[in-house]
């Protein structure tokens, strides 16, 4: 078989000869992504995402460390074949001879030895037009058919746009930030930690300061790949190793002034309202070992609200359904919830100060102090009201649109923002003189 030359194909053999002389991670990217490659374009394009972040793809096809269906895993493991023999083949043999051996090995036929012709199409040949194709008729957002979440109604809530990409329409998105996997792991090494210490005293400060660190290393080395280079994971262990001494700092406090003991770690939150399921899950509760009351704690690595105030006032503009869901789903299960709590623990340079609300019967404008506060049942019933309807109409299967948010700041960290063509424009930077 003589395959036709083209410039795509020439590209590929190029960079299979640089491949065969330095071994360099960028050839063997633009390799695997090919289409002479032998993989499916999605698979090569992952592989190719964790090469360019300093992952060698060889040896993670070999070793199996990304799961793929059984026809996918041999075409990686052929692609792998393939490309190791290119790499063994002599040294002496000058480019033309390496090109014909690749094509062989590829089994891409008898490649042309002159080069190939340009891009673009022969000036003796024309574009043939297609016809026109009609347009789809309008029709409505398929209904939400599966169950909701009070993060799924958060994103809605901050972009309509955005909630549709994600959820209607499955989006793939970018890899996991290093923030996101920096967040997720200490999540981990904290569930683990209360795990030994769900009473934490006074007396076993150095237990729980020697314990934390095991956990944090332990949590942040099963993470490590979620890191592009070896020096930001070195970073964000030490910042996260920081943030935990601080949050014993915290725990020892709390030990003397509010005793606690820790009820549940990662615990299901599954509530049904109006009809409609509700899940999701809550980092830790906690009793008061001494008013008996029960308090939701959700452990916060980004950015959150700076005061009391300031999140009731998201409660209120609906902007937030995580802590009054939890509220209603552990009330629902027959817990007095007295206290919700949201722990900061993103800067590792200050003291961990929780924001912490009580529950009350009727709120109010916050006047103890910044991080504590107070929140009524009847704005965390607004609150139930409201996710109920937006459920409702997320499930309703009449929408036609999403409109994208009027907020700028939101589109800075979206994985979508590239394909919405109406976001809106960013506020202009300005920078000091």
């Amino acid at each position: 078989m003589v395959v036709p030359n083209c410039a795509q194909l020439g590209v590929f053999l190029d960079d299979a000869v640089a491949w065969q002389r330095d071994g360099t991670s960028a050839s063997l990217v633009r390799l695997i992504t090919a289409p002479w490659s032998g993989v499916e374009h999605d698979v090569g394009a992952a592989y190719a995402a964790l090469g360019r972040r300093g992952v060698s793809i060889l040896e993670t096809i070999e070793r199996g460390r990304l799961s793929a269906p059984p026809d996918q895993r041999e075409q990686l493991l052929r692609f792998a074949r393939n490309a190791r023999r290119v790499r063994e083949l002599s040294t002496e043999r000058d480019d033309a001879a390496v090109r014909a051996a690749v094509a062989d090995i590829f089994g891409l036929g008898t490649v042309a030895a002159e080069e190939p012709p340009p891009y673009g199409v022969p000036a003796d040949e024309e574009f043939v037009l297609a016809d026109p194709r009609e347009p789809e008729p309008s029709a409505p957002i398929p209904p939400w058919r599966h169950h909701f979440s009070a993060s799924s109604l958060n994103t809605y809530a901050e972009c309509a746009r955005k909630w549709f990409y994600k959820y209607a329409c499955g989006a793939i998105e970018d890899p996991a930030s290093s923030a996101g996997v920096y967040g997720k792991a200490l999540h981990v090494a904290l569930e683990d930690f209360h795990g030994e210490f769900p009473r934490p005293r006074r007396g076993d400060e150095a237990a729980m300061r020697r314990r934390i660190r095991e956990c944090v290393n332990w949590a942040f080395n099963a993470s490590r790949d979620g890191f592009a280079t070896a020096v930001e994971f070195a970073l964000q262990v030490r910042r996260a190793q920081r943030t935990a001494q601080r949050y014993v700092d915290w725990l020892i406090v709390q030990a003397k002034e509010a005793p606690f003991v820790v009820l549940g770690r990662e615990v299901a939150a599954s509530l049904e309202m109006d009809g409609r399921p509700f899940v999701g899950y809550i980092d830790r509760l906690d009793r008061d070992e001494i008013s008996g009351g029960v308090r939701v704690v959700d452990y916060k690595t980004g950015h959150i609200a700076m005061s009391a105030s300031e999140y009731c006032e998201k409660v209120r503009r609906f902007r937030d359904f995580q802590l009054p869901f939890y509220y209603w789903a552990r009330t629902a299960e027959g817990d007095r919830v007295t206290k919700l709590v949201l722990i900061p623990l993103k800067d590792a340079l200050l003291d961990v100060r929780p924001i912490v609300l009580d529950v009350v019967p009727r709120g109010g404008p916050n006047t103890r102090d910044e991080a504590c506060g107070t929140i009524g049942t009847d704005e965390l019933e607004r609150s139930r009201t409201r996710m109920m309807e937006l459920s409702d109409k997320l499930a309703s299967g009449t929408m036609h649109h999403c409109e994208p948010t009027k907020e700028s700041e939101a589109c800075t960290y979206c994985a979508y923002a590239l394909a919405c063509v109406q976001r809106p424009a960013q506020k202009a930077r300005r920078f000091g003189s």
